[in-house]
């Protein structure tokens, strides 16, 4: 069924996604990635014309607005609503050329730019629940971005209907659009008295109704491994080679229950996604995750035990394992209230949309978020098969999100 705010959502996502902004946690810039700027500045612009008030693009990567509040209810909670623009870095996401399947009939759809990649309800079952929609896709040669473009879309399609009609009583809201999700280091550099809110909601979930207060802990962990270079010929007794003892590390980790393809549910996994180097010094990257802080100390000491086993097999080399945080299950505060939670679920039933709470195998930039003092669960957005070809969302999934968001904003002003 269309929306009333599904036509907005579709242009502004499909024009979100046709700019580059991938990052890249290899280049150590805030943000990561130039080309993040490119869909800020265009939010920026956009939010001004729409006529927000101090719309604000800083150097760090971060559009700040406020949708003042309506006539008596300056007093009320600061609502934050949050999007981030940039994409994942695991597939080609340069030169999107985003493709509306208009009332989406069911039938297979083979992506045009390569033929062999077909989006079916065989393989994305929750797009058989989605026959009438409006579907949006890349062409098959790179990701969509709809994570988190939709939400973006979203974000701003609330703020234009907000901003239109002032007979809807709401609270003053903040606007905020972030860089680098994908590489967990954006929200890190967001100052939070600059934001200004009590509660935040990031909209950068997937499927209808998902409800997100509970999400994996995450480390990162580098493994460096210097060898002994030499002359191949003359390499007898004296080489080290780094290449071999990363291949004996990868060997050594179990795989049954312990990586991303074993696992599901509330499984935790170390996933092991770069090797880069050559026989004097190797790296690898991992991302260690788990629902649970014991299961994810267990990951990481896990790896730390195969390195030192592999260490001990040649002392001529050196392998160091450094494991960093990057952030915390997010039930671990929000349990102690649960209002931000329990106002979205009631927002969603007057919109006409089933609530289901999903404890989601990954992260958002509310992980950080109320980590830090800032309680922020998350709300779908559509978008589905994210970080590779085969992503979509739905028009009308968009749609909702932000009728659930304007009685969001309603019930936060009660």
């Amino acid at each position: 069924m269309k929306t009333s705010f599904d036509t907005q959502v579709e242009t502004r996502l499909v024009r979100y996604a046709e700019i580059d902004s991938q990052s890249d946690e290899s280049t150590g810039a805030v943000p990561s990635t130039a080309s993040q700027f490119d869909v800020l500045r265009d939010l920026e612009r956009e939010l001004n014309a729409l006529g927000a008030s101090d719309v604000k693009l800083d150097a760090k990567g971060f559009v700040f607005a406020t949708l003042p509040a309506t006539e008596g209810k300056e007093s009320v909670p600061t609502v934050a609503f949050l999007a981030h623009v940039d994409t994942a870095p695991q597939f080609f996401a340069c030169g999107v050329k985003p493709i509306v399947h208009r009332a989406w009939n069911g039938a297979d759809i083979v992506l045009p730019d390569d033929p062999n990649k077909v989006l079916s309800v065989t393989t994305s079952p929750y797009l058989a629940s989605k026959i009438g929609d409006d579907i949006i896709t890349a062409s098959g040669l790179t990701l969509l971005g709809a994570d988190d473009k939709s939400g973006c879309a979203i974000v701003v399609t609330l703020a234009e209907h907000l901003l239109t009609h002032p007979e809807i009583a709401h609270g003053k809201i903040r606007l905020c659009f972030t860089t680098d999700e994908e590489i967990g280091t954006g929200v890190h550099h967001l100052d939070l008295d600059e934001l200004g809110a009590a509660v935040g909601y990031t909209l950068d979930g997937s499927e209808l109704g998902e409800v997100t207060y509970e999400t994996f802990s995450a480390d990162k962990a580098v493994v460096r491994i210097e060898g002994v270079s030499i002359h191949p010929g003359s390499a007898k007794d004296i080489m080290v080679n780094a290449l071999t003892l990363a291949a004996k590390i990868l060997l050594m980790l179990p795989t049954a229950k312990r990586t991303p393809d074993t696992t599901a549910g509330r499984d935790g996994f170390i996933h092991a996604y770069a090797l880069n180097g050559r026989e004097s010094e190797a790296t690898l990257s991992f991302i260690l995750r788990d629902f649970e802080r014991e299961g994810l100390q267990s990951h990481g000491e896990l790896l730390q035990t195969v390195c030192a086993a592999v260490q001990a097999t040649e002392p001529r080399a050196k392998i160091t394992c450094t494991i960093t945080k990057q952030y915390r299950n997010m039930r671990y505060w929000l349990e102690d209230d649960m209002r931000p939670v329990e106002l979205i679920m009631e927002a969603m039933q007057n919109a006409g949309v089933t609530p289901k709470p999903n404890p989601i195998r990954g992260g958002t930039d509310g992980s950080q978020l109320t980590e830090r003092g800032l309680p922020t669960p998350n709300i779908f957005c559509g978008s589905m098969n994210v970080h590779g070809p085969y992503e979509y969302v739905s028009v009308q999934d968009m749609g909702k999100a932000v009728e659930v968001c304007v009685e969001l904003a309603q019930l936060w002003a009660r």
